[in-house]
């Protein structure tokens, strides 16, 4: 009987620069445009209209850029 082998899944990563997107954050943050450069629109939107959630949500995003958990439109972290 052969045994199958299991290759562990490769990590998957987003194609978005994680140094880009945190210029983006730090100059255009409160008006949404790291998450319209992420592909998120409808969370872009939602920053514009409420100054980056009322500023909680632009820490909390440059938080979780820094630590490379920020995800992009399909769910896959910005590292690169």
């Amino acid at each position: 009987v052969v045994q199958p082998v299991y290759q562990p899944v490769a990590q998957q990563v987003s194609d978005k620069s994680k140094v880009v997107a945190i210029v983006i954050w730090l100059i255009f943050g409160l008006f949404g445009g790291h998450q319209f450069y992420a592909g998120k629109m409808k969370m872009g939107l939602i920053y514009f209209f409420t100054a980056g959630l009322f500023s909680i949500g632009w820490l909390v995003d440059g938080i979780s850029l820094f630590a490379g958990t920020f995800k992009d439109q399909h769910g896959y972290p910005i590292k690169n």
